[in-house]
């Protein structure tokens, strides 16, 4: 096992390692008895990073800020129970982050922008935080391109998927979030977007401070600020926007690996419990897919939810080789 966890490291430092590869450098993490493997392959990595001057010592503070982090929300929950292995979850991310866009310093001169991407796999919730301090929750089955250094003195970050975001206010460095819709141009504040290619509508909910949503790639009439408890829905359909008052907590409770439903037709719901539990569901009557259901889940496992949904619902569900079933009874 030691030597597959160096193996796999290596190869993210060196930037070869492909999607399921870094899925499996993921699931290290979430094995507690690994945690000092992981840790000390990933401080030799850091060290023996090829770089020199001011890009070792953003290399460096970086790292300095991730662990500050951790060690932060560590504290923040002490009063709770928060096992090891969560904070192993919690720091996968961030160092994969790390350890894939510590490459991109390698050679390149601070004329040239440079990126990383994080991810988030099915069936699981990533954390991390960018150069200017700025936290971020990335949702099941989505990815941010971040750019590693400053050039131009825009904080840009490109969205595909879900992100919650907590940015670092900079009054002279504007932060904007590029969706394949529209913009979100930010100076310090709380808020989510959610902009899944597949899914109908892109939301964007406010929970503290101030954003502008503007045209992106998708020209869109005007421009819309949002104030704290306000919700902008695209349409990608018609091109409508629409702004409404919300209860933001309904809508960030994903972070909190908690899912809030509320009159949702089972045709979504389905679409949330394959991303948060990273399997594949059919429904296999076009009828019940416009079933509404209510409810919350938080630690139950995916048949636990299938089971309460057969309870509340006509509906009911078996397991066909990997795939989840949904009939009607």
């Amino acid at each position: 096992m030691e030597r597959n966890i160096k193996e796999l490291l290596q190869k993210g430092s060196a930037g070869l390692i492909d999607e399921k590869e870094q899925q499996e450098i993921l699931s290290l993490f979430n094995q507690q008895s690994l945690e000092f493997h992981v840790k000390e392959e990933l401080t030799d990595i850091l060290d023996s990073t090829n770089v020199s001057g001011d890009e070792e010592k953003d290399i460096k503070h970086l790292f300095e800020k991730i662990w500050e982090r951790i060690c932060e929300r560590e504290e923040k929950h002490k009063k709770k129970v928060f096992p090891m292995g969560s904070m192993l979850k919690i720091a996968a991310s961030l160092f994969l982050g790390l350890i894939i866009g510590s490459q991109l310093f390698k050679g390149s001169g601070t004329s040239e922008q440079t990126y990383c991407t994080s991810l988030a796999p099915k069936g699981s919730v990533s954390q991390m935080i960018l150069p200017d301090s700025s936290f971020i929750c990335l949702n099941s089955g989505s990815a941010l391109k971040y750019a590693v250094n400053e050039i131009d003195g825009k904080r840009e970050v490109f969205l595909d998927g879900e992100a919650w975001f907590q940015v670092k206010r900079a009054e002279d460095k504007p932060f904007i979030v590029h969706t394949a819709f529209y913009d979100v141009n930010v100076k310090g504040t709380e808020f989510d977007i959610k902009a899944y290619a597949e899914d109908e509508d892109v939301v964007t909910t406010l929970e503290k401070g101030s954003i502008t949503v503007t045209s992106g790639k998708t020209e869109i009439k005007g421009q819309s600020v949002l104030k704290p408890g306000q919700q902008l829905v695209y349409s990608k359909s018609t091109g409508n926007l629409s702004v409404e008052a919300v209860n933001p907590k309904l809508f960030t409770s994903w972070k909190e690996n908690k899912l809030i439903f509320i009159n949702m037709s089972l045709r979504e719901l389905v679409i949330l419990l394959e991303r948060k539990y990273g399997v594949d569901i059919r429904v296999m009557d076009p009828v019940i897919s416009n079933y509404h259901y209510d409810g919350t889940i938080k630690n139950e496992s995916i048949i636990q939810v299938l089971n309460l949904i057969r309870l509340t619902l006509p509906v009911d569900y078996k397991i066909i080789d990997q795939t989840i079933e949904i009939t009607r009874k």
